[in-house]
């Protein structure tokens, strides 16, 4: 059996860690410090390859699935191509660094939020679109919601212990004269992120999050109200050294274009807006077998493959017939390839994330194109299944010399699926250091994987692939396993099977 060590060497060979382009896979440049980055010459024209700061967050920059996504990191690369420029990320571990970046002319521009305010004017230009944020409070949605601060008296609101939210609370309070009970949570192993979480799910009353993380979760949990402002404004844009005064002119220039504005908006509408539930597995497997296959009808979308794909009696899905020609391929029961299908696309072959992962198995079109397959082949349910089963072959196969355990090889083989290898490894690499055990998923890598929404962890010199939304991953591998037992018992009973 092969070390944990050796297999994830193994795993970052495989995958390239420097993100040369905006058409590149996605990775990093090894942890790059502003030391050991070379001093880019000031011009006064583009150059060839745009050299980019930035810094992983669940907005900003992250992997996902194998691919790069971004609010910036799709609009710089938009600015790029646009001016006819290659494109080179180098990755900060903090606000602090990135500035140093552009201080010492190690990036030409950072593409990320920086606060605009006097501190940060002294070392940096900003430049591009402005963007305003504030905290807010995150209560559940109700007709009776809070709707003014005075009635945040004598209500429960919980923040983090030395939090600026906390800072903000207790000003708040004093503002208003009392009467708020702040409970001020001392545990390191919490975020905001995951507050708005324990308020969506009813286990909190309040919290409060800055306006952009709020957005960004209620597009996950659409049960929480974040419209109550509690702070001051924010605002914060990209930003350039003070010797690319031209090149912060000409990003201004860019950012007015009406072309870009509306661009910004349709990347905006995705990131912070658009509903990213996948779909409510764990709500519709209490229902009926029945129950989850009548989901799987009327579909908008279907036409084209309504003929070649019709659901017949005792079936799971119309598409069963694609999980039993590919199953050995994969190499699992077809059930677990139609658990698959149910919870990615609820059996919709038309289906596309906001990711902008495509078709039955909600595959990447990046994932696609290095299986030898278009974009527009992931319409296909045949090819879509064909591609599915192939990157469960190739993860389990790369699993099996470190994983013994079949049932649990599978588990790291959906985390992959979901988020990606390399966050997996990188998940694996964080449980080995802390005390887990890297081989086993529940309670363990699963764990680990929900650390790596922390920088502290996500930053952690074992980890090489950043932020990871870990509590989508966690409900995923949960929801798929539910669904293949369900699936597996009702393929057993129709078939007189034990």
């Amino acid at each position: 059996m092969k070390s944990l060590k050796v297999i994830i060497l193994l795993a970052l060979m495989a995958m390239p860690l420097v993100l040369a382009t905006c058409k590149g896979k996605s990775g990093q440049d090894d942890k790059d410090r502003t030391a050991s980055l070379p001093t880019i010459k000031v011009t006064h024209e583009f150059p060839d390859t745009l050299i980019v700061g930035t810094i992983y967050s669940p907005a900003s920059f992250f992997t996902l699935k194998g691919d790069t996504l971004g609010y910036d990191y799709e609009r710089i690369c938009r600015f790029a191509r646009e001016n006819k420029m290659e494109v080179k990320f180098h990755v900060a571990s903090s606000m602090k660094e990135l500035v140093s970046f552009l201080e010492n002319n190690k990036v030409h521009v950072a593409a990320y939020e920086i606060p605009i305010t006097a501190e940060y004017k002294e070392h940096v230009i900003h430049c591009g679109e402005q963007n305003v944020t504030y905290q807010v409070l995150v209560q559940p949605l109700s007709k009776d919601s809070i709707t003014n601060v005075i009635q945040l008296i004598g209500k429960d609101v919980y923040v983090i212990h030395g939090s600026k939210y906390e800072a903000r609370l207790r000003n708040l309070d004093s503002e208003i004269g009392g009467g708020i009970k702040i409970h001020a949570i001392d545990n390191d192993s919490l975020i905001s992120e995951q507050l708005i979480e324990m308020v969506a799910n009813g286990r909190l009353p309040l919290t409060i999050a800055d306006s952009d993380i709020a957005q960004i979760n209620k597009t996950y949990n659409d049960s929480i109200n974040i419209s109550l402002k509690v702070g001051f404004p924010q605002r914060a844009s990209w930003a350039v050294g003070k010797d690319w005064k031209w090149l912060a002119d000409t990003i201004n220039t860019w950012a007015k274009n009406n072309n870009t504005i509306a661009s910004a908006r349709e990347i905006r509408q995705r990131y912070f807006v658009m509903n990213k539930h996948h779909l409510d597995s764990m709500r519709a497997l209490g229902d009926s077998v029945a129950s989850i296959i009548e989901a799987s009808k009327n579909q908008s979308g279907q036409i084209d493959y309504a003929k070649l794909y019709k659901r017949g009696a005792g079936d799971i899905s119309g598409y069963d017939r694609l999980f039993k020609k590919y199953a050995a391929t994969a190499g699992v029961e077809w059930t677990f390839l139609a658990a698959v299908a149910y919870v990615e696309s609820n059996f919709n072959p038309s289906a596309v994330s906001w990711a902008g992962a495509r078709g039955l198995m909600q595959i990447m079109p990046k994932t696609a194109a290095g299986y030898g397959f278009s974009e527009e082949d992931l319409s296909d349910p045949e090819k879509s299944v064909y591609i599915a089963s192939l990157i469960l072959s190739k993860s389990n196969k790369f699993l099996q010399s470190y994983i013994s355990n079949p049932a649990e090889r599978l588990r790291f083989c959906l985390g992959a699926y979901n988020a990606g290898m390399g966050h997996v490894t990188d998940a694996m690499r964080l449980a080995q250091k802390y005390g887990k055990k890297p081989q086993v998923w529940y309670s363990n890598v699963e764990e680990a994987i929900l650390w790596k929404m922390r920088p502290e962890f996500y930053n952690d010199p074992v980890c090489s692939y950043g932020y990871c939304r870990g509590t989508e991953t966690i409900n995923y591998v949960r929801q798929v396993e539910n669904a293949y037992r369900v699936f597996r018992r009702y393929d057993a009973k129709q078939h007189g099977k034990k």
